[in-house]
């Protein structure tokens, strides 16, 4: 076990992604990670699918029982610009991470290179202080149409890392609603719970807090600022987007405490980087009077089966 630190300043990087754009992408999300550490950060949060994109809007040419050529280019291009673990991407990430001295995680869409070459998954990957690619999560549960671009992970990429600073893991947007997941992550130890998203409704603010006072933890919820005129315009379903608001994600990216209570109020409608200092003994003065799986489990009437086999 690490030696434990008893604070952290952590860094929530609500920004938009170069859409569709991988090597500029990653490029701005190796600027903002140099530019947190110099603010101080030793732990560093990118939004859901950063890389290349999350593409809001676009259906991809598909209605049930047909597609449409344009969409299959768009689908192409989609597929062109995701992340292979490991790979180009991955490394110049870890270099930022290594220079930076901080914990990397950040969203990617991930393009499978073990089993098959034309499936994608929305996937979060952690980086070490040392550059080392730690590991990744897959998304369990694509949300609606999103089932139609990304693959399903599995119970082999649920990772929890032990770090000076705490149990380090993550669940992707609409995952933390599934309550056997959150169950998991508990019983894992997780103590600093990334949650990045691409969900903007002022309800996820009540999901962030309710899982941090649920699992006595905080929650480093990432979410991107979008505006239309972001889109490239050569898409080839680009009229997809015109009945589309001007403001296509609006943020609402926050931190919060063990106790459920704000410890950076969410940022709405700009670019910016949410700086807060953690003070982590509060984890442990939280499991007072609630350990969900602790002295407030009842393991005698629930027991959680996790299949963390590779399928």
């Amino acid at each position: 076990m690490p030696d434990r630190k008893p604070t952290v300043q952590v860094a929530v990087v609500q920004a938009a992604s170069v859409i569709m754009d991988r090597e500029a992408t990653t490029e701005k999300a190796v600027s903002l990670t140099l530019e947190a550490a110099r603010k101080g950060a030793k732990i560093v949060v990118f939004p859901e699918a950063f890389i290349p994109a999350y593409p809001r809007g676009l259906t991809f040419g598909a209605k049930v029982g047909s597609r449409s050529p344009e969409g299959r280019r768009d689908w192409l291009r989609y597929w062109e610009n995701a992340v292979p673990v490991p790979g180009g991407t991955t490394e110049a990430l870890g270099e930022a991470a290594r220079q930076a001295g901080v914990y990397l995680i950040i969203g990617v869409i991930e393009r499978d290179t073990e089993m098959s070459c034309g499936t994608v998954y929305c996937s979060v990957l952690f980086f070490g202080p040392d550059g080392t690619l730690m590991g990744k999560h897959r998304k369990l549960k694509p949300t609606g149409s999103e089932r139609l671009i990304w693959g399903e992970g599995d119970g082999s990429t649920l990772p929890v890392f032990d770090t000076p600073y705490g149990r380090i893991g993550a669940l992707i947007c609409w995952e933390n609603y599934m309550p056997l997941a959150r169950a998991a992550m508990y019983a894992k130890g997780v103590q600093l719970y990334i949650a990045p998203t691409a969900d903007a409704r002022n309800l996820w603010q009540s999901t962030i807090r309710h899982i941090a006072f649920e699992g006595r933890c905080f929650v480093l919820s990432c979410n991107q600022y979008v505006t239309k005129d972001m889109y490239p315009a050569n898409l080839a379903t680009y009229d997809e987007l015109a009945s589309s608001p001007d403001v296509m994600c609006n943020g609402g990216s926050a931190i919060v405490g063990p106790m459920g209570d704000y410890v950076a109020e969410p940022v709405w409608g700009r670019e910016e980087i949410l700086l807060a200092e953690l003070d982590l003994s509060a984890i442990a003065a939280a499991h007072f009077d609630f350990d969900v799986v602790g002295h407030y489990a009842r393991p005698d009437v629930f027991q959680l089966h996790v299949n963390e086999e590779k399928r």
